[in-house]
């Protein structure tokens, strides 16, 4: 039998070392390198790596080199979802062959959301491999997502249950029912023969993801993988997990609070700006197809701190409720707290106030939250977090009906933000007054075919004139 062989893998970016170092040479990050036992033989024998006798001949014809002008260019149909949210943030349906990542906090929902859009599917046969549940976990869980209903016979026939930890027995598995579509629940509780480490160490996620890699690009069927994160809010196991699979979701979202947000951070086949909203009910997940009405306090009159944005994520805009605390620091270091919003810009745009407009709040706590637990990164926020913030400095409160939208630059200008006509129709819909948006936006803008009342500002200080007069 031949030595084990002991190597060193970076947990945050994949590079080996024949011994441990202390800072990474590739990624510059310290304190990543973990030990690792690795096989003398190479792995491309065993069976989990789906390659001996898994590949087809079309598969290892299609490996070889070919001319690009030579390479026909088509667009296989997605498959669709029938969840819209979901079709949204994949970027318009789940690609045959390929390899997503959803990833989440424990208890976030994300066996429930895949869970429920596999019961929507009865035209494919689809396989669940759950390491973590058993099979009747599994159906009481079914049942109650079924919304109240018996699961259909077609539902029954196709939608598969495998309780195995397995690679090697979950591929034999997979080549006896010859699947549409794969879920693997989770990736960290799989393990393969191959790699001497328990399930969910470095190589063992490595191998298994490569290993299920090759057989969506060989045979065409989707494999959908849901993994751990860790503390700190990154996915769980070697960065090297996100650079194989081709697209990775983040189920996102306070247990707190009812929403979850859906959110795409790669998409080898769409954007990455997508955004999916969800509320979580007791029969599972809802879509939630306007999320401005649900994201707005129904009453905020007489209440000062509370200002309204039109935001854009995606292609997707809604209004939110941006609400901010100013008191008096009562030690003498003075906190900045931001909630769903960047706490470096907060810090940026309180300086642009006491700088530009002139009001001082060097010694005063700032608190920010955006409502629902939403998580926003659109530029176009600023201008209401200043609003807001001046308003509860002054406790005035901002009257209804208006709202905004509008970048502000370290000199204090307001500058102009993307498509500012949905932006405007979104508001108008919902019944606002008035809107105040850049100057710089007017050119171009047909002002007639809106109701709502535009007030262009050019710097900060005529949006808080406008809104405090």
């Amino acid at each position: 039998m031949a030595k084990e062989k002991v190597m060193y893998v970076c947990e945050n970016c994949g590079q080996e070392s024949a011994k441990w170092i202390g800072k990474c040479p590739a990624c510059g990050k310290w304190n990543t390198f973990k030990e690792i036992k690795t096989s003398p033989q190479p792995l491309t024998k065993g069976r989990g790596s789906f390659g001996s006798s898994g590949i087809s001949d079309r598969s290892r014809d299609a490996a070889r080199v070919l001319r690009l002008r030579d390479i026909s260019a088509h667009d296989d149909p997605r498959i669709d979802m029938h969840d819209e949210e979901l079709n949204r943030v994949l970027g318009g349906g789940l690609v045959p062959g390929s390899i997503v990542l959803l990833g989440g906090e424990p208890g976030i929902g994300k066996s429930t959301l895949s869970l429920q859009t596999m019961l929507r599917l009865p035209e494919k046969r689809v396989l669940y491999v759950s390491g973590e549940e058993s099979a009747h976990q599994l159906k009481m869980r079914a049942e109650r997502l079924a919304t109240n209903t018996a699961i259909g016979d077609s539902v029954a026939d196709n939608f598969l249950i495998l309780c195995e930890n397995s690679l090697e027995s979950i591929f034999d598995h997979i080549r006896e029912t010859q699947p549409d579509m794969v879920v693997i629940d989770s990736i960290q509780t799989i393990a393969t023969e191959d790699v001497e480490s328990s399930a969910g160490s470095i190589a063992q996620v490595r191998e298994c993801a490569a290993a299920l890699l090759r057989f969506a690009k060989s045979s065409g069927v989707p494999v959908i993988l849901i993994g751990h994160i860790t503390k700190e809010g990154t996915l769980a196991g070697p960065k090297i997990l996100e650079h194989i699979v081709d697209t990775v979701i983040q189920f996102e979202g306070d247990q707190h609070y009812m929403y979850r947000i859906l959110r795409s951070i790669k998409n080898r086949f769409g954007s990455t700006s997508e955004l999916g909203i969800y509320e979580m009910q007791q029969t599972g997940l809802r879509q939630v197809s306007n999320p401005s009405e649900l994201l707005l306090t129904e009453d905020h009159d007489g209440l000062s701190g509370v200002a309204i944005s039109s935001a854009i994520e995606g292609v997707r805009p809604f209004l939110v409720e941006t609400q901010a605390l100013v008191s008096t620091a009562a030690y003498g270091t003075p906190q900045r707290s931001a909630t769903g919003f960047d706490q470096r810009r907060l810090n940026m745009l309180l300086a642009v106030l006491e700088k530009r407009v002139g009001f001082k709040l060097m010694q005063k706590d700032v608190f920010l939250n955006i409502a629902g637990g939403l998580r926003v990164t659109d530029m176009a926020m600023d201008l209401s977090v200043i609003a807001a913030v001046l308003s509860s400095n002054v406790d005035t409160p901002i009257e209804s009906g208006w709202c905004m939208a509008g970048e502000v630059g370290l000199s204090g200008e307001v500058r102009p933000v993307a498509r500012i006509e949905q932006r405007i129709s979104e508001a108008e819909k919902l019944g606002f007054s008035h809107i105040i948006i850049p100057k710089y936006n007017l050119s171009g803008l047909n002002r007639k075919k809106f109701q709502i009342e535009l007030v262009p500002v050019r710097k900060v200080e005529e949006a808080l004139r406008a809104l405090f007069g």
